[in-house]
């Protein structure tokens, strides 16, 4: 690879895989909120805040960690007022102490927090105006869970982002995405100097391990990944499905450990890095084998997610799973045609499954996507693929990939409007 491609590969790994407290679309809400009261300087009397229907259906369900089992919009807006601090950004509430906990429902029981639904075609927004006396503060996200595009006290602005692009993907992304190819995935993968990613993949691998035991150990959620375990034994494979369930089982359920995420998304970070995790441990390889299967996966999965966009009726697991069949295969000699088509047999298996939000159900999804990267890694062991003009499935695996990119951001928004419609009634 040419030193500029193999940076920018660096570059993406390091802005894409950041930790993050809590399903990241209530704490995208919990970082504006608390951008907005420190720039109001004191606690609002009255909050408005105008949200996507997409931040709406992933928010309704979810518990807000740090905030003594709370969850929806409002309980996102009063725990960001409340106990945020804006500098941690999607750890925004890392911090929040016992006394902070009683305040923000205390403060929650009396405040003045109206909602509303956004009227633009954004898939990611998020406005939030806070009110004291004279004074009033506006914030607003939009594409991506922490980029901030007006900071707005009264007349003043504070800080504005003016060069916002039409594309969503460029807007959100400092290093653009569209250089990652399967081909280049590998090679990066085979190249890498260690010392260039180990300490965001050490971070990968201690956080989302932590809360996948945490998970398998605690009563969270509908107990998916313990349900795998007693279900279906100790195979490899049932661990691998079983850890990555178990930590979303805790994250759905307000569990109070970081993840480190995966195109924005916690699930998909655990999705993509546990079962090439569990396939490591089991094939007692090498720390070096295990961080290059790991740069695979998670590039495969970034790749997939870019073209699909940040939130649609396309499950993001489904991608993540991918990367995780095209990481363990990685782990067993696999390069670049042995990737390609277990990517383009995962992605065969199961692009139907669709978003409904984040809540507990997302542990078993989360399960299926891997069960899907695994058939697809086994099909391609055994000579077996899906052949072009085989539904989606295109001859060569760039052109499969740009399909679901299409069905998921095109064909899909009809589907995502009626789903949040129908989570709505």
């Amino acid at each position: 690879m040419n030193k500029e491609l193999y940076q920018a590969y660096v570059n993406i790994l390091r802005e894409e895989l950041i930790p993050a407290m809590g399903c990241t679309e209530p704490i995208a809400i919990a970082y504006a909120a608390a951008i907005a009261r420190a720039a109001l300087g004191t606690l609002p009397e009255r909050t408005e805040i105008c949200v996507s229907g997409n931040i709406i259906k992933n928010v309704k369900s979810v518990i807000v960690p740090h905030t003594g089992g709370l969850q929806g919009i409002q309980a996102a807006v009063a725990a960001g007022l409340v106990a945020g601090d804006e500098r941690k950004e999607l750890e925004v509430l890392a911090e929040v102490t016992k006394e902070q906990i009683e305040k923000m429902k205390e403060y929650l029981d009396s405040a003045d927090i109206q909602v509303s639904r956004a009227e633009s075609d954004r898939v990611f927004e998020i406005e939030i105006r806070v009110f004291a006396g004279k004074h009033q503060t506006t914030v607003k996200i939009i594409d991506g869970h922490t980029n901030v595009v007006l900071v707005q006290r009264d007349q003043e602005v504070l800080y504005e982002n003016c060069a916002v692009s039409s594309d969503p993907e460029e807007a959100v992304h400092k290093t653009d995405h569209s250089l990652l190819t399967v081909e280049q995935i590998v090679a990066f993968a085979d190249e890498v100097e260690i010392d260039d990613i180990r300490e965001v993949l050490d971070r990968q691998i201690a956080y989302n391990t932590a809360i996948s035991q945490e998970g398998l150990r605690g009563q969270y959620g509908a107990k998916i990944g313990k349900v795998l375990m007693s279900a279906y034994g100790d195979t490899v494979s049932n661990r691998a499905k079983a850890w990555a369930a178990a930590g979303s089982d805790a994250r759905m359920s307000g569990c109070e450990l970081p993840v480190v995420i995966n195109s924005g998304s916690g699930n998909q970070g655990m999705t993509v890095s546990l079962p090439i995790i569990v396939y490591g441990k089991e094939l007692k390889v090498s720390d070096e084998l295990l961080y290059r299967a790991l740069v695979v996966g998670n590039l495969i999965a970034i790749h997939l997610k870019t073209g699909i966009g940040c939130l649609s009726a396309y499950c993001g697991a489904t991608s993540a799973g991918c990367g995780a069949g095209a990481g363990i295969m990685y782990l067993y000699g696999g390069r670049n045609e042995e990737i390609a088509h277990t990517v383009v047999n995962a992605l065969a298996i199961n692009s139907g499954m669709v978003c409904d939000g984040a809540k507990a159900s997302c542990a078993a999804k989360i399960a299926s996507a891997v069960e899907a990267g695994l058939l697809g890694m086994e099909m391609c062991k055994r000579g077996c693929e899906f052949l072009g003009g085989d539904g989606i499935v295109t001859k060569g695996v760039e052109k499969t990939i740009a399909n679901v990119g299409d069905l998921a951001r095109e064909g899909m928004a009809q589907t995502d409007k009626e789903i949040i419609q129908i989570m709505l009634r």
